[in-house]
């Protein structure tokens, strides 16, 4: 359906227009509101020290989120074995999220040697609970109907939760790992402003710091556009895998006739 993706294209490109004429008819500041355009010749000038710094990033993220995706599941698994179990350590995990990473990314850095590694265990921080919580709730919401019937032909406990739990949680897993595919991202600048490092191992973060001490307005904005577009795309390819994960079964995914 090409709407789906040409209608927020059409919205996009609308915003972009009256962005750039607002701050064209106002006569603003480049360094209060860049236009578009302007910010644009920044992206493109300052390419090769923002492309650097999105790597950067974007390796701190994906490493979190491939912890947080490992730790969840299997924390998650654990869940699932016993009500005593999960209620004994679900207020941990629900300390993990409700606890704000700029309180506790400094004693993360400083504690951690390696900087990369701290990075990335304040970002996994982030990122965790969304996995844990949905991909629970998954293993737990089984058709009742079927679960008798396992138990009725004997099944162990391992084919149950192979044939009948895990397929009937993907589609909450997925739902989980969509929302920490972002707070992955933003666990991760929000490290990367605690930090405060540069040199080769400066993300985004490092970048809008300075865009903003030197008031480099346009560069600011384009690194901003970075991250923003990061995120997108890390939301789109999750989705992806969902799709090719579920379109063949599961209705959320089913194209409609």
């Amino acid at each position: 359906m090409p709407w789906r993706y040409l209608a927020p294209l059409l919205v996009g490109i609308a915003m972009l227009g009256t962005w750039q004429a607002l701050v064209t008819v106002n006569d603003v500041p480049v360094y209060l509101v860049p236009s578009p355009l302007v910010v644009a010749q920044a992206l493109v000038r300052d390419w090769g020290l923002l492309s650097g710094s999105l790597l950067v990033t974007l390796k701190i993220a994906l490493l979190a989120l491939l912890l947080a995706l490992l730790l969840g599941v299997g924390i998650a698994f654990v869940f699932v074995q016993s009500r005593l179990i999960e209620m004994s350590l679900l207020p941990y995990a629900i300390l993990l999220q409700v606890t704000p990473i700029l309180s506790i990314a400094p004693l993360i850095i400083i504690w951690t040697k390696n900087l990369t590694l701290a990075l990335v265990l304040c970002a996994t921080m982030a990122a965790l609970f969304p996995i844990i919580s949905n991909t629970s709730q998954g293993l737990r919401s089984v058709d009742p109907g079927l679960l008798d019937l396992f138990r009725l032909n004997r099944a162990s406990r391992w084919q149950t939760l192979v044939r009948l739990r895990i397929p009937s949680a993907l589609p909450y897993f997925f739902a989980g790992l969509k929302v920490s595919s972002g707070l992955a991202l933003i666990g991760t600048v929000v490290a990367e402003f605690v930090a405060g490092t540069g040199g080769s191992q400066s993300g985004l973060a490092y970048q809008i710091l300075m865009a903003g001490i030197h008031l480099n307005i346009p560069r600011l904005f384009a690194a901003l556009f970075l991250i923003t577009v990061t995120g997108v795309v890390l939301f789109a390819l999750t989705a992806l895998l969902a799709w090719l994960a579920l379109r063949h079964w599961h209705e959320s995914e089913l194209v409609p006739a």
